[in-house]
Parts: C-alpha cells; structure tokens; sequence
C-alpha cells in the first residue's frame, strides 16, 4: 500500500485528492458535453445517428473492459504512475478528438479519452477510502460528489452555448489545455511511493473479462437501434455472458484474481450492488429520454434543454456534502428509503407528459427528481464499500464502476426499446382512429403530411410515456431492497488487524 496514505489515524493527504478530483471532474465533464453536440457532429462529418452513438457507446465500452484490470493496476502501480498514465492518455485524446476530420479519427480520440477516464474514478475512490476513517467517510464522499456532480450541472448548458457560437471542435479544444495543466500539476506534486509488487496480470483473465463486459454492453448498446431479434446483439449478448462466467469461475480458482468476486460474500456490498444498479437503469431513463422529449417533440433549442437540466443537477450538486454528514449520523437505510420515495413518484409523474406540459414544470419535476438521486447512490455505494477489508476496497471500487456501467447500458438499451416499440403501437392506433374520424375522405398531401408530423409526435410521447412507467417498476425494485440496508460496520479481519495495529501503538 502506497506509504503516503497507509496510515488512518495520519491527516488525510488532501493534496493528492485535489489533484485527482481536479482531474476526474475534467472527466466527468467531458461525458456531458458531448450529448447535446452530436447533431452537429452528423452534420458536419456526415453520418448517421446509428454511426454517432459510438461516441457515447465506445465510451461505454472501453470503460466496461478497462475497469476491471484497475483493480490489479492500483495494487501493482503508485497513484503517481497511475494518474499519469490515465490524464496523458485523457489529454491525447482529447487533443486527437479536436484536430478530427474523419469520423474514425474522431472515434480514436474519444477511446483514448475513456481509457483515461477508466483508470481515474476507480483510482479516486480507491484513494479515498484508505485516506478516511469509516466515520468521516460520509462527509468526505460528500465532498467527492459535489465535485462530480458540479460536472453534469453545467456540462449540458456549457456546450449548448459553445454549439452555438462555436464549432463542435472547440468542445476539445477548450479541454485541451486544462488537462494538459493537470497532468503537468499531478506530475509534480505526486510524490507517493510503493513497495514493490510482485503481482503479474493475468493476460487470459483479462481477454475474458474484456469479451464478457464488452459482448454485454455491446449487445445491448446495440438492442436500440438494431432490434432484440439482431444476430449483432443476441449473439454477442451470449458471448459475453458464456466469457463472464468463465472468467467468473477463473477469478474463483486463483490465488491473486484480476477481480475478486469475495466482495460479494459481505452482504451489505452486495446489497448496495445490486440498488446501485437498478437506480442507474432508472437513471437513464432521465437522462435519454427528458432530452428526446423537449428537444424533438417541443422543439427547444439545445441551450435552453440545457439549461433545463442545470437546476436539477446543481441540486444533486449541492446535496451531495449534505447526504454526505447525514449519512455519518443517521446512516444510509433512512436516506436511501426517503430519495428512492421521491424517485419512484417523481419518475410516475414523467409517465403522464403532455404536449402542454409546461417547461417550468419539467424544471421542477427534474429538480425533485434529482434531489431524490442525490439521497440514494453515493450514501448506498459508501454503506456497501464500509463493510469491505481495506486489501478488497480496490476490487470493491473496481466491481461498482464495471457493473454500473452494464447497468446503464442494459438501462439504455431496455428504455429505448420499450419507447421505439409502443411508439410503433400507438402510431397505428393513432392512425386508424384519424382514418375513421376522417370517414374515409381524401386528404391534400399538404394535410396527409401534416398529419403524418402530429401522428408521429403524439406516438413518440406515449412511447416516452410508456418508458417512464417501466423505469417507475425498476426505481421501485431499489425501494424494496433499499429497506433491507443496515448500517455497515467494517469486516472482522479489518477489526481485529486495526485493534492489533493500535495495541502495538500503545506498547
């Protein structure tokens, strides 16, 4: 363990985490800026939206292979080493993304980006979690999400703004520059050292990690635009889940796992798992479809869609420290209970949008939405990780980023289907019901297309309609569990090494 950040009862080395928060706050912007920026990208390079998803999917997928190898890499590398492999490859790929002309160059940059990415969060939260005692653990994970929460608040208005005035490019040409001072900051003041390791990566595991992850997100990534009944997405769908479980029962077998599933024999982690990742389905549902609701339906302008969704986020923001200290004093049951309250009911209104649903309104349903949010994901995710031993955090770190990941592209890929399909549904409906009302009558084909457009619109609101009621199911699955949480106290093994360590103290 890193020499500089081993000891709990040592003050917190506040130097290292702001260098890291700095550098994955750059990250997480990054992931928002480029959502409402992808109409420009097809027009400006020509494609189609089934080609510039990969943007957002290839991120998705690199992430889910990546993450967990960073279990083995934190225990072998110093966080020194580790911070600045992943900005240097953040900023090569931020710099690449920005001078792209061809959609493939533009596809390299933005992977380079996510291999950054990858290695900052859990390499984050890893440093975190030996830095603090479990007491102060609520109150500095509080701190942690407001940082990261602070990213998605602006992210969308930011480049609504810079789409506006700007070309897309300049979305990495403006990053450029601040990762690359990040990297040159980390560079210098990192100074931690490390015992050397004599641990090697297991090249096989990690082939079969990286199908099983990758076949599952690629599938169902693919289920939205392809359809469930693809070869492209049932087949690697299988693929990926013959590749997990065998590299499943591989990681059982070793001495040294890539990824030690042990974490799931402490029940607290695996319940924080498992609402950690039914959330992030729901979650999904509001960040895909309130988008397609405002922008294609109501016609607001990208800017003002993100400006809609700042309130929200800076309240998630702004929640975070607070969730943080309650979750010290009160624990996670009684937070986790109230927000996933909020989140079902909240998410049940977004089932009953209209066409004169007011844009106030959506402000303020999102904003109680995502005040529900704030109250769930970080004091669940902080419960579970307490009750792992410390030589399992970066496992435990490492399963979250990677499952989460699974869980919002299953998300994704479950809402967008469900829309696509009753979509399909009530545009029959819809259309037979105006053929009868009509009686038949011929129509101009000025009046047909226009009544082709309000057909349409109508069906894709139900369709969206239709998908916030089944992420209402999924957000009230979490409910149930979330009322199963106790208050997680760390592992026997971590008790009794921590006991012996201050006897020696003593003495």
């Amino acid at each position: 363990m890193d020499q500089t950040i081993n000891n709990k009862t040592d003050r917190p080395p506040y130097g290292i985490l702001a260098v890291l928060m700095i550098g994955a706050f750059i990250a997480f912007l990054n992931n928002t800026l480029l959502n409402i920026a992808l109409p420009s990208i097809m027009a400006d390079l020509k494609i189609e939206a089934a080609t510039v998803q990969w943007l957002t999917t290839g991120f998705m997928l690199v992430n889910g292979i990546l993450i967990p190898a960073t279990a083995f890499l934190i225990e072998k590398y110093t966080v020194r080493r580790l911070f600045i492999v992943a900005m240097g490859l953040f900023t090569a790929g931020t710099i690449i993304a920005g001078v792209a002309h061809l959609f493939p160059i533009l596809l390299t940059g933005r992977m380079l980006q996510a291999s950054g990415s990858a290695i900052m969060m859990p390499l984050l939260m890893n440093v975190m979690l030996i830095s603090f005692p479990v007491e102060k653990r609520g109150a500095a994970m509080g701190v942690f999400g407001l940082i990261l929460m602070f990213a998605p608040a602006i992210g969308p208005t930011l480049s609504g703004w810079i789409i506006e005035h700007y070309d897309w490019r300049m979305l990495f040409h403006f990053l450029s520059p601040i990762a690359g001072a990040i990297l040159l900051l980390g560079a210098a003041l990192l100074k931690d050292k490390k015992d050397k390791v004599n641990i090697r990566l297991d090249i096989f595991s990690l082939l079969l990690s990286s199908i099983g992850f990758g076949g599952i997100l690629y599938g169902f990534s693919s289920a939205g635009n392809k359809g469930w009944d693809s070869p492209h997405v049932y087949l690697t769908i299988m693929i990926g889940v013959i590749s997990l479980v065998w590299f499943i029962l591989k990681q059982s077998k070793t001495d040294r796992p890539m990824l030690n599933f042990d974490v799931y024999k402490y029940p607290m982690f695996a319940l924080s798992s498992a609402i950690a990742m039914t959330v992030n389905m729901a979650l999904f549902s509001g960040m895909i479809l309130i988008p397609i609701y405002v922008q294609t339906i109501r016609g607001i302008s990208p800017l003002d869609a993100g400006l809609m969704m700042l309130p929200g986020a800076l309240v998630m923001a702004v929640m975070s420290p607070i969730t943080g200290r309650l979750f010290d004093k009160i624990g996670g049951r009684i937070l986790a209970v109230i927000g996933l309250t909020i989140t079902v009911a909240t998410t049940y209104v977004f089932s009953r949008l209209t066409l004169e649903t007011t844009y106030t309104q959506l402000i303020i349903l999102n904003s109680i939405r995502m005040l529900g949010m704030s109250m769930v994901m970080m004091p669940v995710s902080t419960n579970g990780l307490n009750q792992l031993p410390r030589h399992l955090y970066p496992h435990g770190t490492a399963m979250n980023n990677t499952l989460n990941q699974v869980a919002g592209a299953i998300g994704t890929a479950l809402l967008v289907t469900v829309m696509s399909t009753r979509t399909e549904t009530h545009a029959a409906e819809i259309a037979k019901e105006g053929a009868m009302a009509n009686g038949g009558g011929q129509l101009t084909e000025a009046a047909m297309s226009e009544m082709q457009q309000q057909v349409l619109m109508k069906a894709m609101l139900e369709g969206i309609n239709d998908a916030f009621f089944v992420a209402t199911f999924i957000a009230a699955v979490a409910l149930v569990l979330a009322f199963f949480i106790k208050r997680a106290k760390p592992a026997e093994e971590e008790v009794k090494q921590e006991k012996m360590v201050q006897k020696l103290a003593r003495n």
